[in-house]
């Protein structure tokens, strides 16, 4: 193996100049490189100085052409706009009344455009439209208010008053038997769900437009026209159902118009008022409840309110003359109307309450619950009035021939109508007192029947016949029994009462015996008057009296018998049980001693003279006469 041989020192010095003459190259072209760099480097910054103003202009021209776009489009969005607003206009310039959908379309965008201005304030343009469009909106607020009252305006007619009472059940109709005044209470209590089954359904305005009227009534609330759709609403309903109300009679009456006012013709007001109370609160008050309620439904306040307004007048025509009667002079007469007048409003309460719910009807809810409590009242005290009224009683009205007195008949009528009214009467004394009713009904009754009595016994006295006293006590006593023993009332008294007056009707007709008949009956005696015998015939035949004594006795017992005979065919029993009752117990007396007096000296007599002038009655002659007692004959029908 070779080895490379050492170079020479001459070869090396070469190499080395070699060398740095190569770095010296090197570094001339570095440093022209870095010259060249550097003026590039120049060159170019002096570039983007002359480029740079393009450049600004460029970015400028860019920007304006972006402007030049919003603006195109801006005003396409405004033109736009315009041409909404035009469109709108002439659908509202048409009015609503043809096409009402397109024009609340119109409305609807009128807004839209109002919104749209309203939110873009840079434009020039832009106040006198946003004015333009507010005249426009308001032009068609203002038409659709037009159109609102016309459509309720022609829909909203007066009910005449034979539709109305057409509209209720046929058992509370004024020509039915039960729909009668002073039924009420009766009629009312046991069938109130059949009656209310029995309502027919009013439409006071049709169904049919008020879809129509809410949409209306609806976008002129949210136009901020909430007043005026109170004031067109309320004046057109108020104004139809006053005139409404005038056709089936309801009138303001006040207290002293009352007072001037006929029983009779006052009683015929009472009852239709309770006819237009069921018919306003069922069918009217009802009826305008349901219309508020679908014209501004989801509008509380409002529709609370127009119906207040609406109804406020009428109910306080209705209520006032139920005030009128329930402040007017007390007098017995009135209590059943009271009761028939508490028991309607009892009956419709539940419904006042509901219908007229709300701070707006607040007024009319009192009113009527007042009234309510003033009729209670009312008739609280009218009831304690006829108890001392019937004790005090100080009519003359002669009853010549003793038979039952007028004020007995209505005494006892009064209070077999005060039991048609039992269950109303029950609540009334709960309303007034809240103490038992049950026990207040019989002890109220039972002084009632007292007074009467009182009252009896004082006009008993008139007479001077004290026969005739006992007579006319047993009639109007038994009359009292009778009419007690076939009414509820005798639940209330009891038997123990009714039992112990029918004792006293006994003891009066006993009494009248004993005073009318003694007398007589002596004539009749076999013996001589102050013997011993009695009035039967004696073991012994021998003749007690002499012929004279027996023409006597027989000339006594005519006259005596005539006289009776005339007076008392002229008194009347009215009751033909109690009649016929009472002729058989003077029977069972006169005839035996007439037959048996007329046996045992008859014959004395018929022997001598003139015996008809002594013996003017056989034993069926008196017969046939006593039933003619009590048949209250005059005089001129006697001797016929």
């Amino acid at each position: 193996m070779g080895m490379s041989l050492p170079l020479s020192k001459e070869t090396l010095g070469d190499r080395v100049k070699f060398m740095k003459e190569s770095l010296s190259k090197s570094q001339t072209i570095t440093d022209n490189m870095v010259s060249i760099l550097g003026s590039f480097d120049h060159r170019l910054s002096s570039l983007e100085t002359a480029m740079r103003p393009t450049q600004i202009r460029t970015h400028s021209i860019r920007r304006a052409h972006e402007n030049i776009d919003k603006t195109l489009k801006s005003t396409e969005l405004v033109l736009g706009q315009f041409d909404l607003a035009r469109k709108a206009e002439a659908k509202i310039l048409r009015g609503p009344h043809e096409d009402l959908e397109s024009y609340l379309e119109a409305i609807d965008q009128l807004k839209t455009v109002l919104i749209f201005f309203s939110s873009n304030k840079s434009f020039k343009s832009n106040d006198g439209a946003v004015t333009r469009v507010n005249n426009l909106l308001s032009k068609a607020i203002s038409k659709l208010e037009d159109e609102f009252k016309q459509i309720l305006m022609s829909n909203s007619k007066p009910i005449e008053a034979d539709c109305l009472f057409d509209c209720l059940p046929n058992s509370l109709r004024p020509n039915s038997t039960s729909g009668n005044q002073g039924d009420a209470a009766s009629a009312g209590q046991s069938n109130k769900s059949a009656e209310n089954a029995g309502y027919k359904t009013l439409d006071i305005v049709p169904p049919r437009v008020l879809p129509l009227l809410h949409e209306l009534a609806n976008q002129m609330i949210q136009a901020g026209y909430q007043q005026q759709i109170l004031s067109i609403y309320r004046e057109t309903r108020s104004s139809v159902m006053e005139i409404t109300f005038r056709k089936l009679g309801v009138e303001r009456l006040t207290k002293e118009d009352v007072q001037k006012m006929q029983w009779e013709a006052l009683e015929a007001k009472i009852g239709n008022w309770i006819h237009y109370m069921r018919i306003a609160v069922k069918l009217l008050f009802s009826g305008e409840k349901k219309v508020c309620d679908e014209i501004f439904k989801a509008i509380e306040s409002i529709r609370v309110l127009c119906f207040a307004e609406v109804t406020s007048g009428c109910v306080s025509a209705l209520l006032s003359f139920g005030d009128a009667i329930a402040r007017s002079k007390r007098s017995p007469e009135k209590l059943f109307v009271l009761l028939d007048m508490y028991e309607i409003m009892r009956e419709l309460q539940p419904e006042i309450e509901t219908i007229f719910e709300g701070k707006p009807c607040t007024e009319m809810r009192e009113s009527a619950t007042s009234l309510t409590k003033r009729l209670a009242q009312t008739a609280q005290e009218t009831f304690g009035d006829f108890e001392e009224a019937v004790e005090k009683d100080a009519t003359k009205t002669a009853v010549m021939d003793g038979t039952v007195h007028p004020l007995t008949s209505y005494v006892i009528n009064y209070v077999k109508f005060l039991f048609d009214y039992r269950s109303t009467l029950k609540q009334l004394f709960q309303e007034v007192s809240g103490e038992d009713t049950g026990a207040q009904l019989a002890a109220i009754t039972t002084r009632i029947m007292q007074a009467l009595q009182t009252n009896l016994d004082g006009k008993s006295k008139q007479y001077k016949d004290t026969a005739l006293t006992q007579l006319f006590l047993m009639n109007n006593i038994h009359y009292i029994v009778r009419s007690v023993r076939r009414s509820e009332a005798k639940d209330l008294l009891g038997d123990d009462w009714v039992q112990r007056h029918r004792r006293v009707v006994q003891q009066h007709a006993n009494q009248y015996k004993r005073i009318s008949w003694s007398k007589i009956l002596q004539f009749l005696s076999v013996q001589p008057a102050g013997s011993a015998g009695g009035g039967g015939a004696t073991p012994d035949a021998t003749p007690a009296l002499s012929r004279a004594m027996v023409k006597e006795r027989f000339k006594n017992f005519n006259i005596q018998f005539e006289e009776l005979h005339q007076r008392q065919s002229q008194w009347t029993v009215p009751d033909s049980e109690l009649r016929e009752s009472l002729r058989l117990a003077v029977a069972e007396v006169l005839l035996p001693a007439y037959r048996n007096f007329f046996k045992r000296y008859g014959p004395m007599i018929e022997g001598g003279k003139n015996p008809q002038k002594y013996i003017r009655f056989s034993t069926e002659d008196l017969e046939r006469m006593l039933n003619e007692f009590f048949e209250g004959k005059s005089w001129g029908e006697q001797k016929r």
